[in-house]
């Protein structure tokens, strides 16, 4: 039997449910995911909501950034894709809701920070300073000053770094706020996983499909594979 590391939903499991929504999420539990991954974004009168995209356009058809909408709105407007969204009685989850839902379930949750909170800090303090979360879960970001708020206000929770082309790893020691490294597969190279083991951190790997021949003999500083596809990573990993 293969090393079992554990399955994120990315954005649920959005290759069969509408992204970031409450059907994704109870879909990841169905196709065996041990946790999902969701998007933060903030309103503009600070109410954390789940969903990716900085502007509506894409999902929504409004074109204006979510930090421009108050939550009202926000709650107004359908989601869906293309025409889809006309028959469409989807709104956007409020971070509470998917947190309500992840204690219920007992799900760990893997919560990327986005760009609207960067410039909304408060935000986030505030919720860090009452958020209880599942066990497992953990605070992701592209953003290094959101992961170190996180660190300052709740230190028992993990953080992860998504990184870029652009990230020194010969400096990935100084990070000593961060506790894991978030990288596409691409990543996935003997050079990089050395870097995170010399530095005593973990690493989880996003864009996985389960056709990568790793993911039954994983390294042992892996400690989750992030995908749309949570049913085929547990039959690689021969899940019962």
């Amino acid at each position: 039997m293969s090393n079992y590391v554990p399955i994120f939903a990315h954005r649920g499991a959005s290759a069969y449910a509408f992204e970031n929504s409450i059907e994704a999420l109870n879909e990841a539990l169905v196709l065996q995911a041990d946790g999902v991954e969701i998007d933060i974004q903030c309103s503009k009168d600070n109410i954390l909501f789940v969903f990716h995209d900085l502007n509506l356009k894409r999902l929504a058809d409004i074109n204006k950034n979510i930090v421009d909408c108050t939550a009202e709105e926000l709650k107004g407007y359908r989601l869906g894709r293309n025409f889809l969204r006309r028959f469409s009685k989807r709104t956007m989850p409020t971070f509470e809701e998917v947190i309500s839902w992840a204690l219920e379930h007992r799900m760990p949750i893997n919560v990327e920070l986005k760009e609207s909170l960067v410039g909304q800090p408060t935000s986030i303090i505030e919720v860090l300073k009452i958020i209880q979360l599942p066990d497992g879960s953990h605070f992701s970001s592209f953003h290094n000053e959101l992961l170190q708020l996180v660190k300052k206000h709740r230190p028992e929770f993990e953080t992860a770094l998504i990184i870029t082309k652009k990230f020194n790893w010969e400096e990935l020691h100084l990070y000593s706020h961060i506790d894991t490294i978030h990288a596409h597969k691409k990543y996935y190279k003997t050079r990089f996983l050395k870097a995170c083991e010399n530095a005593n951190k973990n690493m989880r790997f996003y864009g996985i499909t389960g056709e990568e021949n790793y993911i039954e003999d994983p390294h042992p500083i892996v400690t989750g594979w992030i995908t749309d596809y949570p049913d085929r990573l547990a039959k690689k990993q021969n899940r019962q």
